[in-house]
């Protein structure tokens, strides 16, 4: 499946390869064939045709399983939708790029994150240094337009996280699966949980940390489930890819 071609953060009309890494492009390339997938794609194009400005740019759809090969997830941390706002979307899912301002879910999650292992939050919001641990950052669904929530729900990516999700579930043993909020309790609803470890709690967003995400601990019982597992660790305190 070739993108679009990018400028500044929102894509347009030119075609360029995406970057997918081969541990999960050999697995995915069936699903890129599917009838869904082709009419996504059909879709995104329109709404270039149409001057719309779509985040992430063309090569940050999958920005997600380029930073985290299939072999090295350990950990999933799924949300929703990409950030709407310009330059915030990178394809990871709660990061921004260095330079940009910290998000409300964002915020919320470094103050857990201080309380739950007392580290001092980074003078940034990019989570690569997550991806590269083995930290998977997903979203449902990978593009969004620019200023518009949740417009390109419904349009096919949620069946192609789905057989993301499901792969790493068959496949894979051990993974601990971090669902903040109902959508993506939903979603990962099928995880094998005597396989893998599934926590649950509210989402980060100020709407609803308050009820239960403040005081979750995420980072240090994942951390526990991994070493029982006789798994290093993931450092929290590491951003820098």
């Amino acid at each position: 499946m070739s993108q679009s071609d990018t400028t500044g953060n929102h894509t347009t009309g030119k075609e360029s390869n995406v970057r997918l890494h081969e541990s999960w492009k050999s697995r995915l390339a069936k699903e890129f064939e599917r009838e869904y997938m082709l009419n996504l794609k059909k879709f995104l194009r329109e709404e270039i045709r149409r001057g719309k400005k779509i985040f992430p740019r063309g090569d940050q759809y999958f920005a997600a399983l380029d930073r985290t090969p299939f072999e090295r997830v350990r950990v999933v941390i799924l949300g929703q939708d990409p950030y709407h706002g310009r330059g915030q979307a990178h394809g990871l899912s709660f990061s921004v790029p260095y330079g940009v301002g910290l998000p409300p879910s964002l915020v919320n999650i470094f103050k857990e994150l201080k309380d739950d292992l007392g580290l001092e939050p980074p003078k940034h919001g990019c989570l690569e240094g997550w991806a590269k641990q083995g930290v998977l950052l997903l979203n449902a669904v990978l593009t969004v337009e620019e200023g518009r929530a949740a417009s390109h729900q419904g349009h096919g990516w949620e069946q192609f996280t789905d057989a993301i999700i499901h792969r790493l579930n068959e496949e894979r043993d051990g993974i601990a699966f971090v669902l903040w909020g109902s959508y993506a309790q939903r979603k990962a609803a099928f995880v094998d949980r005597k396989k893998h470890f599934v926590l649950e709690s509210p989402h980060p967003s100020p709407l609803s940390a308050h009820r239960g995400f403040f005081g979750s601990r995420p980072f240090s019982r994942v951390n526990a489930f991994l070493r029982s597992r006789g798994q290093e660790p993931i450092d929290w305190g590491r951003f820098d890819a």
